[in-house]
């Protein structure tokens, strides 16, 4: 993989909030200040002062807390505890079945999660009706991480984990990643350390609190409260739980498949832009915060969907065999089912289906400075899943081989990104989706300089924006998608490897 900066003052861009609204730099999601209520406390810290702490914290490459490297500690935990999963066909799933009449699959106790069938109809895009399967959980999960300050720079309590689905065995995962389900203890396993953080934080500050959206195109309306908590106090740390800077975080990302995709989805979220540090904050860009508010309004309004959940059996063009459930041409996804028995988690064993993607995905964005400011090319994405209908999603955002035979047009930009010079790519790095609900779910996530091929005017659907302002948008749900928020965590790690190769050179 080529090895890529970025200067701190590339980071000095966006012009304002989201929605067109006067957001500070560091944002104003409902949350963001101090919410506990424990005596004594000490006083909220202003905004500006948590953005220069985030962004001094993204800076340290190396921890204040004594210990093995980051690497070294997650290859021991990987050794120190065991995961098997095997594949079972899923009329052989434990705790699970096939509704009569419906056919959907559905776990015993009416929790969790099902696999339902959708219906959609469009009357825009080159198909204009399709079903699927989709998977259906209401519940809200809690994707936290805790904060605290050692020696003046902010740490977060970061955890080995393994998933079923996984395809690295261990993983960089926040404190803590669990559904209702799981935390109202439905599976009768042990409690989730470290929720009360995050469910009552009392005496803790309260940095982010955002509910954002899953996966638009597996996913019915799934969606998770993105929270980072701050605490005062002293915290006990378990075996599989360690501080870490944001920045020995952000480095990690340079690793295929460490860092999950819940961690990156609540980086995202971090109010990390403060004059003064050079991260992405207020400054010239090429549109208005107000001109794309009515843009991406004008989206959802021109790309109307009717969406609707059907019984699973009722879904064309997919079959439902004792072993999976897949699209007639092998296309897209399978729904397989496995048994799992781990060591290291709040249940020993269990069984689920998980999401097995056919092939890898691509999502990439195109960079481009203009006046110097760096933007990146969004595309306003129509995804059956989301809320509503439309969120700014990367530049490319496709799983290639899906495409092969059906006559259906490459997306715009593909081949820019496939074809680009060795010199143009800044990260090239492969990351994984949650693992909890997809198996082996692997894309390509690139970021590119944008080349002569690639106009400064855009397209329809598609706008150049500065980095700041699509920090600013990340921080309101249902704004920018997962894969958007999770290559926003790969340009704060540009930027924090620029930052610090500058401040080396001036020494």
């Amino acid at each position: 993989m080529p090895s890529t900066t970025v200067r701190a003052e590339d980071g000095a861009a966006g012009n304002g909030g989201a929605g067109g609204r006067d957001t500070d730099a560091e944002g104003t999601e409902p949350g963001a200040a101090d919410t506990g209520n424990g005596a004594g406390r000490e006083p909220a810290a202003g905004p500006e002062r948590t953005a220069r702490r985030l962004a001094a914290s993204a800076l340290a490459a190396e921890g204040r807390v004594p210990g093995p490297s980051p690497d070294a500690w997650l290859a021991e935990r990987g050794l120190a505890g065991a995961l098997r999963v095997d594949r079972v066909p899923l009329s052989e799933l434990a705790g699970w079945s096939f509704a009569p009449g419906t056919g959907d699959l559905r776990h015993d106790s009416g929790r969790f999660f099902s696999v339902e069938g959708l219906s959609v109809r469009r009357e825009t895009g080159p198909v204009d009706s399709w079903s699927q399967p989709v998977l259906v959980q209401s519940d809200i999960g809690v994707l936290g991480l805790l904060a605290k300050e050692f020696d003046g720079v902010l740490h977060f309590l970061m955890q080995a984990k393994m998933e079923p689905g996984n395809a690295t065995r261990t993983q960089l995962c926040p404190t803590v990643q669990a559904t209702r389900s799981n935390y109202t203890g439905v599976h009768g396993g042990a409690p989730v350390p470290y929720l009360d953080h995050f469910l009552r934080p009392g005496r803790g500050r309260v940095l982010v609190d955002v509910l954002q959206s899953e996966m638009g195109s597996w996913f019915h309306r799934k969606r998770n409260r993105n929270m980072v908590v701050e605490v005062l106090d002293d915290v006990p740390v378990g075996d599989d739980f360690r501080w870490m800077t944001m920045g020995e975080v952000l480095d990690r990302l340079r690793q295929d498949d460490v860092v999950n995709m819940d961690v990156r989805t609540i980086l995202a979220c971090l109010p990390l832009a403060a004059r003064g540090t050079g991260a992405p904050r207020r400054g010239p860009a090429r549109h208005e915060d107000a001109e794309l508010a009515h843009w991406f309004t004008d989206m959802k309004a021109r790309h109307p969907m009717v969406t609707r959940r059907v019984p699973l059996a009722a879904v064309d063009g997919w079959t439902r065999g004792p072993d999976e459930i897949a699209h007639e041409d092998g296309r897209y996804f399978r729904v397989i089912g496995v048994r799992v028995e781990a060591t290291q988690r709040e249940v020993r064993s269990w069984s689920q289906p998980l999401l097995a993607p056919v092939a890898e995905g691509v999502v990439a964005f195109l960079l481009r400075r203009f006046d110097g400011v760096p933007h990146v090319l969004v595309q306003a994405r129509v995804e059956a899943g989301l809320l509503d209908g439309v969120e700014w999603a990367p530049t490319v955002q496709c799983t290639p081989a899906n495409l092969a035979g059906t006559g259906l047009p490459r997306p715009r930009y593909l081949d820019a990104v496939l074809g680009a010079p060795a010199d143009a790519v800044r990260y090239d790095t492969l990351l994984s989706d949650e693992g909890g609900r997809s198996y082996h779910s692997l894309a390509r996530h690139l970021v590119l300089e944008a080349g002569p091929d690639v106009p400064d005017e855009e397209p329809d659907g598609f706008r150049w924006v500065s980095l700041g302002q699509l920090a600013a948008f990340a921080r309101h749900g249902y704004q920018v998608n997962v894969q958007a928020r999770s290559l926003l965590s790969v340009l704060y790690g540009l930027w924090a490897e620029g930052a610090r190769a500058g401040a080396e050179e001036s020494s």
